[in-house]
């Protein structure tokens, strides 16, 4: 027995040794390790670079529908030849007071053969007023009284630019208006 007894005494000791070599119990469990972060998106990158890829496309062709777009857009479309020389007209209307009516005159008489010239493609701009008259009178563009109305302007210019006839304001003035006439009142 004393060899039993030796041994629960021993076994005891050992048992008492660990217990000693054994922390105490804590009041908290024990700390975990840290585990690894958690993927908290959703998708799938191949999801993302798909999406990525139909955007851009997208954006390239409303890009491209802005621009074709702004291409296409229609022009404003030049002013006629009789707009052209109503505006000049008016301009000249607006420099009558002060404009000596030699030099008025050429003013005028320019205005209007470069309205011919320009309307009915006529060689106004580089023909003498007989020329110019002759060249008008074949033309199927004019009335009759078109034509009247242009030989009388063209001879009061002459009269005034050529013979160097005294000339005023009020003949200014009439030139202006008959000009204006021939090129309201003139044919398209």
């Amino acid at each position: 027995m004393g060899s039993g007894l030796l041994l629960l005494a021993l076994e005891t000791v050992a048992r008492a040794q660990m217990k000693m070599e054994m922390p105490a119990a804590s009041p908290t469990p024990a700390i975990r390790d840290i585990r690894p972060p958690l993927d908290v998106f959703p998708y799938p990158m191949w999801m993302v670079a798909t999406a990525g890829a139909v955007a851009l496309v997208v954006l390239a062709l409303v890009v491209a529908g802005i621009i074709r777009a702004v291409r296409n857009r229609p022009k404003a479309l030049p002013p006629t030849a009789r707009e052209v020389a109503l505006r000049r007209l008016k301009e000249a209307e607006a420099v009558l007071p002060r404009t000596e009516p030699y030099a008025f005159s050429i003013q005028v008489s320019d205005i209007l053969r470069q309205y011919v010239s320009a309307q009915y493609h006529l060689h106004a701009t580089e023909q003498t007023s007989p020329e110019f008259l002759a060249d008008a009178a074949k033309s199927p563009h004019f009335t009759g009284a078109d034509k009247q109305l242009l030989a009388e302007f063209l001879e009061h210019c002459d009269l005034i630019k050529f013979a160097h006839v005294d000339a005023t304001g009020e003949d200014s003035a009439a030139l202006l208006e008959q000009a204006v006439r021939f090129v309201q009142g003139g044919t398209v």
